[in-house]
Formats: structure tokens, C-alpha cells, sequence
């Protein structure tokens, strides 16, 4: 039975019309006559897509009973026994209620396409599981529903459905997305236009590697080697030399002229290994292409015009940069080099770029020899010397009047083997040795034109021609193979070193492996696969290329299978490498099993370090809750026992002095309830601060309302710049500092609040006259719950300075502490100056006492 086929409508978030489009694709296919039912879809109240769901067969939901709650979810077995050609499923990447059949609804959809439904379904960009970082970063909020990056890879359609920004939030504004008692949160936060922007960009990038992946397959199935200029990538050839720093940069600028452009930086060395580049330099430009965005690889060829022409068709490249040669005039003697040759024979679809440098014409050293790999040309030549050569000797000695003499004869013979030994190797030269004794015999050793030798002195003599010879031959090709195998060792070992010394390094994930180890081979696709057992069915762990519609499911169907241990190979398809590629073929494998391993050991230690993180704070939050929470409690309970015992007439002071700590304790446990609740929302990430633009005196006097009276200066100046802050987060941040300030300062001390303007940053300081801080302590009294030296328990949970400085962070500032001169910590919070705007006239004086 045939696979069912996938279409996914991808949107870039909530309300951009996936769901409306999938009905739509519906109801135009049923017109046509295809039989489609839907299987799950939630219009969320919306009016306009539950219309769309009128004329459409819906298979009924399964109900499940979970926490005392009813949920409804798509019944599976329900679909099956329908067998509709087409079913709807909404929502790809939804978690099923427990107890369905699948924990996530994708698995559903798998289902269904096994038994040969096809599945028109949807899903957001943040959803997909490799980007749930990258979205935690933009939007402040952590995706729990993700779907494997696979599964939508591997559909066989996907269609963005893009919407502006400013379109969305006008729906949502509308009431066309959310209920309206959501709209108003939703607006100012989820579905600010910044987010909805960034959500757009990472949607469309996304998308369109996708399109660039079924471009590469169809080229590969059709066999198409010419460029389709889809996009701009630009190819940079190195060769090690100093130039390519020059080079990288140019691209880099061309690159920048087009949005989306590529650049990708080749080094190709020759698959003896005998190069004349510096492993120091290349490990520079690397760096350095890897800095401006592009990306750089390593390939094997003999042939560098050709192998940098394959490589530029095989990532279908639009433009190569190569430097200006740097080989001085006669050496061109040698051929007319890698630029004139690439460029002659590009074509149409490839321009390339012949960019000058500083190392023009300055030398590059003489061609080195290519060892014992020769090329066709050099062995036709070889035979053509070592077969032809003797019998155009012999037609030259013979028509020559009295002869050089048998001696000198044998001689140049000799000379013409040892010619064609070394063009040819062994086999030309044996054949030359032989050639060459016939002809010395039958036209040189009399009597001539006999095959018969009369004088024995002759006889030796061509004897000994032979036999020097062969052993000539033997000499010159032992050497050469010697040569081929120490240069093959001496690349295998940089390419090795390289390799090790990256993985060392953490500069190689497994994908970047996997990848140079295809363009190492020159393979088509490379995966690493494991399994759990001997009888268990294997999974991939990474892969690299592609595979046209035929993942590797085994590593019997590749061409090259490398095992590393038990129960993990890689496997390559493409061609079969000889046998002495595979030995480092066996280093890769195993360099790639390590780092599998490293890369699953690190995300071990990021777990075990939240987890750790989390019962550190959860401890420390159960101390502060047995005591300094208990502590005002405590308080406020006696007080108000005080107050209602009928044995104490209290006089009405008393009865003040009473409710005046009533209030206080009520007071500091809510401030110890309001900095627990901000750590806490620090730490699960969930702060968003508002940004805007305001005067720091409409702030800062607001927070200097929990201290007592006279206790802080306020020194702001007029001319201070408007700063771009969260005015909530900055009056906390502030508030909080004030209040640790005049903890430690000494009576009579009044804390500084000073402010200054530095560059496009401004400087709001807290200084006080208390013992200080020493330098090794400055960082820890920042981590939650730390309290320096031997405060008294009461002095509070220690969350001030961490609540501070991750609000004073929410809102791009920074906060540091520094020694007060004369004695005393400042604590220094830097924030952002709004750019281009005027300070407004503050309302109160420069200098006021509170």
C-alpha cells in the first residue's frame, strides 16, 4: 500500500489564516470530487473558520475523561475505518490528552499516512522543535507543543501562509483571533509587532531552505548540472595562501548587496597530499568566513579547476572568487592556471571573479610531483616513449653513417626506459626494456637484421642492458609508491589533526561532521545510525546530504558501512571507496560517535544543572519561608491577639503602637512576598518588559517610598537624556537598591541617588557609607538568596540585588557594584538613552531630600 501523502499550511503564528486555508483546499477538493472528511479541526470560536466547516463530513471526536475534565480528541481508529482519500487534521503539533492512542497528534498523522490517507494539516513556526530556543528568545515565552523538525521536512507540500504584522494585530484587535478580554494582554505582549516581525523572518528563512532542499533533490533526480540562479551563493577558492583573507572580504561585500545571498569558502587539496598550504592560515580564514556568516569546507581533488567547478555546480553557486595568480611570468610555462582554467570553462550560468591582491605575482614555488597516481596522460606518454621512442631511435641510428658504437648505442636505449619509467611507472618501462633488446640485437649486433648474436661480448652487453633495465624500472616505481604513501599518510594525518583538534575544540556538531566527511569522500549522503540492542530496529542519529525520497534505514543499504561498536554505524551512499579510504574513514566514524556522545552528555549536564538550580532555590526558598516569612507573621498574630484579649483595657497609644506593627509586619511580608514572586519570574523566564521612553525623576522619587524619611539625596540632573525603560521593572530595581543601601548605611549617612548621562547610556548610582563589599564577593551578592557577612536573619531572604539586576537586564541595562570612595558600596545601574529625543523638564529640583 502506497504512503498517503503530507501538506502542511506553515504559519508564522496564531491567526494568519491556516486554518481557513486548509477548509478552503477542502472544499475545493471535494467540489472535485475527492472525498475528504475532516478528522480534527478548532476554529476557536472564530466565526469565519467555523463557517468553513459547514458542508464538510466531520468523523466524530473521541471523548476522554482526564482530571475531572472532559477533553475531546481526534479519533484515530474512527479515520481508519472511514478511509477517506483526505483527512483534515488541524494542529500537527498538539500533545494528546492522556490516554489517547498517540502521546502527540503528528503521531496520529503518521498513522494515517501508512494506511495511504493523505493528511492536509497545520502548524506555527514556533513549534518546530529545533527552533524552540530561538523563538524563547524573541517572544519571552517557552513552546511546550514541538514537533521533530523531520516530520515537517519530510511532507510532501508546505505552504506559508503569511500575514503582516500589522494585518495580524488589526484582526486581533478585531476580535478575529482571541476572545476581546484576551486581546488587550495578547497585543502587549505574545503579538507585539517586534515579535510578529522576527516570527515572519524566521518563518519565511525557514521555508525558503526548505524550497533550496527540493530544488537540490529535483536537480539530483534530473540530472541538471547547469546553475539555476535561484539565490546568490558565491564560492571563494583558497588555497591557503595569504590572499584569501582579501578574498573572503570581498565576497563577503558582494554577498551583502543581496538579501540572502551565501558564501562559501573552499579549500581543495589534492588527494596525495602534497600542498604547499599553511594549516596556520587556513585555520584563519576559516575563522574568519565562519565570522562573516559564511560557511567553509574541505574537499579531495586531483584536478583543482574541476574539482572547484563540481563543487560550485553541486551547491548550485552563481558566482566564483578566485585571487590573481601568484605565480611569476615564466612559471606559467607549467599551464595556464586555476583562474584562466575555471573561468574558460564555467560557462554561462557561473561568473567568476578574478580579484587582485597584494601577493600577485610574488611566487608560489614550482608545481610539485603528483607521486604514483598518475593521470591517463602521463601513462599514454609513458608507452608512447617506452614503445615508440626505441623504434624511432633505431630508424635515426641506422640511417647515420658509422655509427656512435654498440656502447653508446645501448646507452640512449637505456636512457629512453628510464624516461619511461618515470612517466609511466613499471609497466611502460619493462615494455621499453624489452622493445629496446630486440631492437639492439636485430639491427645493432652483428651480424644484423638476425635475431642471432655472434660475438658474446654483444651477447652480455644487451644482457646486461636488460637486466639495468628492469632493475631501473623497479627503482623508479618503489620509489614512486613510497612517495604516494608517505604523502597519503601526511594527509590523512592533517586531516585527522584538523579533525580532532575541532571536535577538542567543540567547534564540530555532529551535522557539520557528518557534512565534512561527505564532502571528504565526495559522497551523496552520510548518517550516523544506531540501535539499542542486536535485535532492535536502528534509528538516526544525524545525517548529512540528501537522499532523494530513500532515507537509510539499515546500514546493508548504503554503499560504505563503517561500524563503531555494537550498535552504531555510519553509513555512506554514492560510490564504494576503496580500501585505503576507509581507514580514515574509521577515524571519522569514531570521531563521530564522540561527538554524538559529548553532544549528549552536554545536554545531561545542562539538565542536571537546572534541576540542580531548582532544588538550590527551592531549598533556600523553604529556609526563607520557615523563618523570615514566619517572622512578620509571628508579629502581626501577637499584635492582633493583643488587640482582641478582653483580660487588657489597652489605652488608644497602645492600641496605635499595636496596629503601627500590624502594618509594618504586613508591609515587610509583602515585600518578601513581592521579591520571592519576582525570582520567581525570573527564573522561569516569563519577565517581558514594556519598553518606553520617560524621565528617570517621574521614576525614581516613586521608589524611594519604603524608606524612612531624610534617609536618601536625590541628585538628578536637568539635562539627563530620556531614558527606554520599563517603568514598572525600573521602580522595583530601584526601590530594591534604595532599600539595601540605607539597611547598611549608619545613621546619620544619607544614601546618594545620583544620575549621569555617558555616551548613549545613562548612569544611575546608589552609594552609601556602610562596611562595603570586598572584590571576590561583588559577584555572589547578586545570586539569589545571598546575604553578605552576618546580617541578621531578619534583614530579609536575600532576593533584592538578584530581583534588581535581572529586571535592571529584562530592559538591556546592566547592574554592577563598586567601593564607594571614602567607604561603602555604589551600586551603579546602567540604562539605555532613548535615541534622538530631548530631555524633558524634570518636576522636581535638581537636589531634594526624602
Amino acid at each position: 500500500m502506497a504512503r498517503g501523502k503530507l501538506r502542511i499550511y506553515l504559519g508564522a503564528a496564531p491567526g494568519v489564516g491556516k486554518t481557513y486555508a486548509m477548509l478552503s483546499e477542502a472544499h475545493r477538493r471535494v467540489e472535485r470530487g475527492t472525498d475528504a472528511v475532516v478528522g480534527f479541526v478548532e476554529h476557536h470560536g472564530r466565526p469565519r473558520t467555523e463557517v468553513m466547516l459547514h458542508g464538510l463530513e466531520q468523523i466524530r471526536r473521541r471523548e476522554l475523561e482526564y482530571r475531572d475534565t472532559v477533553f475531546t480528541e481526534m479519533d484515530v481508529d474512527a479515520v481508519l475505518a472511514r478511509r477517506p482519500a483526505v483527512a483534515l487534521v488541524d494542529e500537527l503539533a498538539h500533545t494528546n490528552v492522556p490516554g489517547s492512542r498517540n502521546g502527540k497528534r503528528w503521531q496520529d498523522v503518521e498513522e494515517l499516512l501508512e494506511a495511504g490517507i493523505h493528511v492536509i494539516s497545520t502548524v506555527n513556526i514556533q513549534h518546530l522543535e529545533s527552533l524552540g530556543d530561538v523563538v524563547e528568545s524573541i517572544t519571552g515565552v517557552r513552546q511546550r507543543e514541538t514537533v521533530p523538525d523531520e516530520i515537517v521536512r519530510r511532507a510532501d507540500q508546505i505552504e506559508l501562509v503569511d500575514m503582516s504584522p500589522q494585518a495580524i494585530r488589526r484582526r486581533m484587535a478585531h476580535g478575529n483571533i482571541y476572545q476581546p478580554d484576551k486581546v488587550d494582554a495578547a497585543l502587549s505582549n505574545y503579538f507585539r509587532p517586534g515579535n510578529l516581525t522576527a516570527l515572519r523572518e524566521l518563518a519565511l528563512l525557514w521555508v525558503a531552505d526548505r524550497v533550496d532542499e527540493y530544488l537540490q533533490e529535483y536537480r539530483a533526480e534530473h540530472s541538471i548540472r547547469s546553475t539555476w540562479q535561484a539565490r546568490e551563493r558565491i564560492v571563494v577558492g583558497l588555497t591557503g595562501g595569504p590572499e584569501g583573507r582579501t578574498l573572503i572580504r570581498r565576497a563577503a561585500r558582494m554577498a551583502a548587496k543581496g538579501s540572502g545571498s551565501e558564501v562559501l569558502a573552499v579549500y581543495i587539496a589534492r588527494s596525495d597530499g602534497l600542498t604547499s598550504a599553511s594549516p596556520k592560515e587556513l585555520a584563519v580564514q576559516r575563522t574568519l568566513v565562519e565570522d562573516l556568516g559564511g560557511t567553509f569546507h574541505h574537499v579531495i581533488g586531483d584536478d583543482i579547476p574541476s574539482a572547484l567547478l563540481e563543487f560550485a555546480r553541486g551547491v548550485n553557486a552563481t558566482q566564483i572568487v578566485l585571487g590573481s595568480s601568484r605565480r611569476k611570468a615564466w612559471q606559467y610555462v607549467f599551464g595556464p592556471g586555476v583562474g584562466a582554467t575555471v573561468a574558460r570553462e564555467s560557462g554561462p550560468d557561473l561568473d567568476v571573479h578574478i580579484v587582485t591582491h597584494d601577493e600577485v605575482a610574488k611566487g608560489r614555488g614550482l608545481p610539485v610531483a603528483r607521486g604514483a597516481r598518475l593521470g591517463r596522460t602521463r601513462i599514454i606518454a609513458g608507452w608512447l616513449v617506452g614503445v615508440v621512442g626505441p623504434v624511432l631511435l633505431s630508424l635515426l641510428l641506422t640511417s647515420i653513417a658509422n655509427g656512435p658504437g654498440l656502447a653508446n648505442d645501448v646507452l640512449l636505449f637505456l636512457f629512453l626506459t628510464v624516461v619511461a619509467a618515470l612517466l609511466g611507472g613499471q609497466l611502460p618501462a619493462l615494455a621499453s626494456a624489452a622493445v629496446g633488446s630486440l631492437l639492439l640485437n636485430f639491427y645493432f649486433t652483428p651480424p644484423t637484421h638476425t635475431l642471432t648474436v655472434s660475438d658474446p661480448k654483444n651477447l652480455v652487453a644487451i644482457v646486461i642492458f636488460f637486466a639495468v633495465a628492469v632493475s631501473v624500472a623497479s627503482v623508479v616505481d618503489l620509489a614512486a609508491r613510497r612517495t604516494h604513501q608517505a604523502a597519503r599518510l601526511r594527509a590523512e594525518s592533517e586531516i585527522l589533526s584538523f579533525l580532532a583538534g575541532s571536535v577538542l575544540r567543540g567547534e564540530t556538531t555532529l551535522d557539520a561532521l557528518l557534512e565534512r566527511v561527505r564532502e571528504t569522500f565526495g559522497m551523496e549522503t552520510v548518517a550516523l545510525l544506531e540501535r539499542a540492542g542486536d535485535v532492535e530496529p536502528w534509528t538516526c542519529a544525524g545525517r548529512a546530504g540528501s537522499d532523494h525520497g530513500t532515507p537509510l534505514l539499515r546500514p546493508e543499504d548504503a554503499d560504505v558501512d563503517m561500524p563503531v561498536g555494537d550498535h552504531m554505524a555510519l553509513a555512506l551512499t554514492g560510490r564504494v571507496l576503496p580500501a585505503e579510504d576507509r581507514r580514515v574513514l574509521a577515524a571519522f566514524a569514531a570521531q563521530a560517535a564522540v561527538v554524538l556522545d559529548r553532544q549528549r552528555l552536554v545536554g545531561e549536564a545542562e539538565r542536571a544543572r537546572e534541576l540542580a538550580e531548582g532544588n538550590r532555590i527551592r531549598t533556600a526558598l523553604l529556609a526563607a519561608v520557615s523563618h523570615d516569612l514566619r517572622t512578620p507573621l509571628a508579629g502581626i498574630k501577637a499584635s492582633v491577639t493583643s488587640l482582641r484579649s478582653d483580660d487588657v483595657a489597652w489605652s488608644p497609644e497602645d492600641e496605635a503602637e499595636l496596629l503601627a506593627g500590624i502594618e509594618a509586619g504586613a508591609d515587610r511580608l509583602d515585600h518578601l512576598v513581592g521579591n520571592l514572586l519576582d525570582m520567581s519570574r525570573l527564573q522561569t523566564g516569563t519577565v517581558t518588559p514594556l519598553i518606553r521612553e520617560i524621565d528617570l525623576d517621574e521614576v525614581v522619587p516613586m521608589a524611594l517610598g519604603g524608606v524612612p524619611e531624610g534617609s536618601v539625596t536625590l541628585d538628578i540632573p536637568e539635562e539627563l537624556p530620556i531614558v527606554a525603560v520599563d517603568p514598572g521593572l525600573l521602580e522595583r530595581s530601584v526601590a530594591n537598591l534604595v532599600e539595601n543601601a540605607v539597611k547598611y548605611s549608619p545613621d546619620g549617612a544619607p544614601v546618594l541617588v545620583s544620575a549621569s548621562a555617558l555616551g548613549e547610556r545613562v548612569e544611575l548610582r546608589i552609594a552609601d557609607r556602610g562596611p562595603g563589599v570586598p572584590d571576590s564577593a561583588k559577584d555572589r551578592i547578586f545570586e539569589p538568596f545571598q546575604r553578605y557577612g552576618d546580617a541578621p536573619r531578619g534583614a530579609g531572604v536575600g532576593l533584592g540585588l538578584a530581583v534588581a539586576r535581572g529586571f535592571a537586564e529584562a530592559m538591556g541595562g546592566t547592574l554592577a557594584a563598586e567601593d564607594t570612595p571614602g567607604g561603602g558600596m555604589t551600586m551603579v545601574l546602567t540604562l539605555r538613552a532613548a535615541p534622538g529625543r530631548p530631555p524633558a523638564r524634570p518636576d522636581l529640583p535638581a537636589q531634594a531630600t526624602t
